[in-house]
Protein backbone atom coordinates (compact mmCIF):
# COMPACT_ATOMS: atom_id res chain seq x y z
CA UNK A 1 0.00 0.00 0.00
CA UNK A 2 1.49 3.46 -0.85
CA UNK A 3 2.29 5.76 2.06
CA UNK A 4 0.59 8.89 2.25
CA UNK A 5 2.99 11.98 2.63
CA UNK A 6 1.42 15.53 3.08
CA UNK A 7 3.52 17.93 3.84
CA UNK A 8 2.40 20.57 6.47
CA UNK A 9 1.84 24.17 5.29
CA UNK A 10 1.16 27.31 7.43
CA UNK A 11 -2.74 25.98 7.79
CA UNK A 12 -2.13 22.75 7.11
CA UNK A 13 -0.57 19.53 9.21
CA UNK A 14 2.10 17.40 8.08
CA UNK A 15 0.35 13.69 7.53
CA UNK A 16 2.65 10.63 7.21
CA UNK A 17 0.46 7.29 7.04
CA UNK A 18 3.03 4.50 5.98
CA UNK A 19 2.06 1.17 6.47
CA UNK A 20 5.24 -0.63 5.77
CA UNK A 21 7.48 1.71 8.33
CA UNK A 22 4.44 1.53 10.51
CA UNK A 23 4.73 5.26 10.91
CA UNK A 24 1.61 6.74 11.14
CA UNK A 25 1.34 10.56 12.01
CA UNK A 26 -0.55 13.73 11.70
CA UNK A 27 1.19 16.68 13.25
CA UNK A 28 0.94 20.59 12.91
CA UNK A 29 -1.50 23.10 12.89
CA UNK A 30 -4.80 22.13 10.90
CA UNK A 31 -7.11 25.35 10.08
CA UNK A 32 -7.68 24.79 6.27
CA UNK A 33 -10.22 26.76 4.20
CA UNK A 34 -12.07 23.30 2.78
CA UNK A 35 -11.25 20.75 5.46
CA UNK A 36 -13.41 18.13 3.72
CA UNK A 37 -11.36 18.56 0.66
CA UNK A 38 -8.07 18.74 2.56
CA UNK A 39 -8.70 15.74 4.57
CA UNK A 40 -10.37 13.20 1.65
CA UNK A 41 -6.91 11.51 0.62
CA UNK A 42 -6.56 10.96 4.96
CA UNK A 43 -9.75 9.17 4.40
CA UNK A 44 -9.48 7.22 1.62
CA UNK A 45 -6.23 6.01 2.96
CA UNK A 46 -7.65 5.05 6.00
CA UNK A 47 -10.36 3.15 4.51
CA UNK A 48 -7.77 1.40 2.07
CA UNK A 49 -5.59 0.53 5.32
CA UNK A 50 -8.87 -1.11 6.99
CA UNK A 51 -9.33 -3.85 3.72
CA UNK A 52 -5.92 -5.05 5.41
CA UNK A 53 -4.04 -3.40 8.28
CA UNK A 54 -1.63 -4.11 9.82
CA UNK A 55 -1.85 -6.48 13.52
CA UNK A 56 -0.65 -3.50 15.74
CA UNK A 57 -0.60 0.36 14.96
CA UNK A 58 0.14 3.61 16.78
CA UNK A 59 -1.27 7.06 15.12
CA UNK A 60 0.91 9.44 17.03
CA UNK A 61 -1.45 12.77 17.07
CA UNK A 62 1.19 16.05 17.76
CA UNK A 63 -1.03 18.75 17.10
CA UNK A 64 -0.32 22.25 17.87
CA UNK A 65 -3.76 23.93 16.94
CA UNK A 66 -7.06 23.40 15.41
CA UNK A 67 -9.64 24.79 14.08
CA UNK A 68 -13.55 23.69 15.22
CA UNK A 69 -14.34 22.11 11.06
CA UNK A 70 -10.81 20.25 11.98
CA UNK A 71 -12.01 19.26 15.71
CA UNK A 72 -14.55 17.10 13.98
CA UNK A 73 -12.46 15.66 11.20
CA UNK A 74 -10.37 14.16 14.03
CA UNK A 75 -12.84 12.74 15.62
CA UNK A 76 -13.95 11.25 12.08
CA UNK A 77 -10.50 9.95 12.00
CA UNK A 78 -10.89 8.21 15.67
CA UNK A 79 -13.77 6.69 14.90
CA UNK A 80 -12.94 5.34 11.76
CA UNK A 81 -9.36 3.82 13.61
CA UNK A 82 -11.72 2.51 16.06
CA UNK A 83 -13.95 0.97 13.20
CA UNK A 84 -10.39 -1.21 12.61
CA UNK A 85 -10.03 -1.81 16.38
CA UNK A 86 -13.43 -3.52 16.49
CA UNK A 87 -12.47 -5.79 13.84
CA UNK A 88 -9.93 -7.53 16.06
CA UNK A 89 -6.94 -5.05 14.83
CA UNK A 90 -4.81 -3.52 17.53
CA UNK A 91 -4.84 0.42 16.98
CA UNK A 92 -3.94 2.74 20.02
CA UNK A 93 -3.41 6.49 20.01
CA UNK A 94 -0.58 8.39 21.34
CA UNK A 95 -1.92 12.39 22.08
CA UNK A 96 1.39 14.33 22.04
CA UNK A 97 1.05 17.73 23.85
CA UNK A 98 3.14 20.57 24.37
CA UNK A 99 4.09 20.55 28.11
CA UNK A 100 2.06 24.33 28.71
CA UNK A 101 -0.61 23.63 26.15
CA UNK A 102 -3.81 22.11 28.64
CA UNK A 103 -5.89 22.87 25.90
CA UNK A 104 -4.20 20.12 23.60
CA UNK A 105 -4.14 17.76 26.49
CA UNK A 106 -7.98 18.38 26.92
CA UNK A 107 -8.77 17.69 23.54
CA UNK A 108 -6.76 14.55 23.59
CA UNK A 109 -8.68 13.38 27.00
CA UNK A 110 -11.82 14.37 25.43
CA UNK A 111 -11.19 12.50 22.43
CA UNK A 112 -10.23 9.32 24.49
CA UNK A 113 -13.68 9.42 26.04
CA UNK A 114 -15.84 9.24 22.66
CA UNK A 115 -13.79 6.07 21.32
CA UNK A 116 -12.85 2.70 22.63
CA UNK A 117 -8.99 3.50 21.85
CA UNK A 118 -6.14 3.04 23.92
CA UNK A 119 -4.67 6.29 23.92
CA UNK A 120 -1.19 7.25 25.57
CA UNK A 121 -0.60 10.88 26.63
CA UNK A 122 2.75 11.94 25.78
CA UNK A 123 4.01 15.46 27.39
CA UNK A 124 6.70 17.30 24.85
Amino acid sequence: MEALIINKTDDTPAIHFDQASGKFELSGKSLPEDVSTFYAPVFSWISEYAKSPNPESVFVFKMVYFNTASSKIILDILLRLEEIHNAGKSISIQWAFDSDDEDMKEAGEEYSEIVELAFKFVEI
